[in-house]
């Protein structure tokens, strides 16, 4: 981390701030110190993220601002894309560059043909088993704690999705993939258990995320770029996109101004055309007014009321 994100802060006054921030989160920083600069940059009374990165990652970090938190479960449950580069033939502690050495093989022959065999095994439905240097806890204590005191601790495998994965280059006994997956997939295991299907092990060199459903990352930003804003408020603001970006491809359900008045009030109410099922982005005048659920009687029941104007 840079002197620049330890330095003392001069105490700013905090605004109101609602909406959606696609940060470019650099390597070495971790995802809370990422937000805390984004949060004094906008002097945001409330802000969090959708979804950490390793301080070893880089790539799209959604901060969200005021009311645009109400929608940060959400993220946490939406699928990701990442591109990442292995090392073949290395294990290490951590499975990825910043661990000890564990163990080197000679790499059997590879070549894009074998790679492509092996990630064959990779895609649908698999099995991983959580690393030690995780966020996951144990009677209260993240792993990552328990692993820095050389304790290791039983881990049950969870069930993920790689929805695909694409291989981008092979040499010099390393490669680099595209992958798109379901929430909870660790990428560095994802390495590590390519390279145990090679037969030589292998560790994470290299990982940036480039989507968060619904967002890609055509639109983010550094924090380089954000503070070459300086105080010019209405600049940093443009920079955020609506909270309903985070509902795209959500049923759109419209209300009158009294079924409006009664949805913030958390009342159920009467809403036409309405789904038979799932979860409805509501407006009243074209604001988006919160996250409802239809009670199957034509009336949506608010789940989530946002009070941003």
């Amino acid at each position: 981390m840079s002197s620049r994100e330890t330095q003392p802060r001069v105490r700013r006054e905090r605004r109101d701030v609602h909406g959606i921030l696609l940060l470019d989160k650099p390597r070495g920083l971790s995802s809370n110190a990422a937000l805390q600069a984004v949060k004094w940059l906008y002097a945001a009374r409330k802000a969090g993220h959708g979804g950490s990165l390793d301080p070893l990652a880089t790539g799209l970090l959604p901060c969200l601002f005021g009311e645009a938190t109400k929608v940060s479960g959400l993220l946490l449950d939406a699928g990701k894309r990442y591109r990442f580069t292995a090392k073949l033939g290395v294990t290490t502690t951590t499975g990825d560059a910043e661990g000890a050495l564990l163990a080197e093989r000679p790499l059997p022959p590879i070549d894009a043909g074998v790679l492509e065999t092996v990630f064959t095994r990779f895609r649908g439905p698999i099995e991983q088993v959580p690393p030690m240097h995780s966020a996951l806890k144990r009677d209260g204590r993240p792993l990552y704690e328990l692993a820095r005191q050389g304790i290791e601790v039983e881990r049950a495998p969870r069930s993920v999705t790689i929805h695909s994965l694409q291989l981008l280059d092979w040499s010099a006994g390393s490669f680099s993939a595209e992958v798109a997956c379901s929430k909870g997939t660790y990428i560095r295991v994802l390495a590590e258990d390519i390279g145990a299907a090679l037969g030589c092990g292998a560790h994470l060199l290299e990982l940036r995320r480039i989507g968060v459903e619904p967002w890609d990352a055509v639109r983010m930003l550094t924090l380089d770029q954000l503070r070459a804003l300086g105080e010019d408020r209405d600049a940093l603001d443009a920079c955020l996109l609506p909270i309903d970006s985070a509902l795209a491809g959500w049923p759109r359900v419209e209300l009158g101004d009294e079924a409006a008045h009664g949805f913030v009030n958390g009342n159920p109410v009467r809403a036409n055309p309405l789904p038979v099922d799932g979860e409805v982005r509501v407006y009243g005048n074209g604001r988006l007014l919160g996250i409802g659920c239809p009670t199957g009687d034509g009336r949506v029941a608010p789940r989530r009321v946002l009070n941003a104007s």
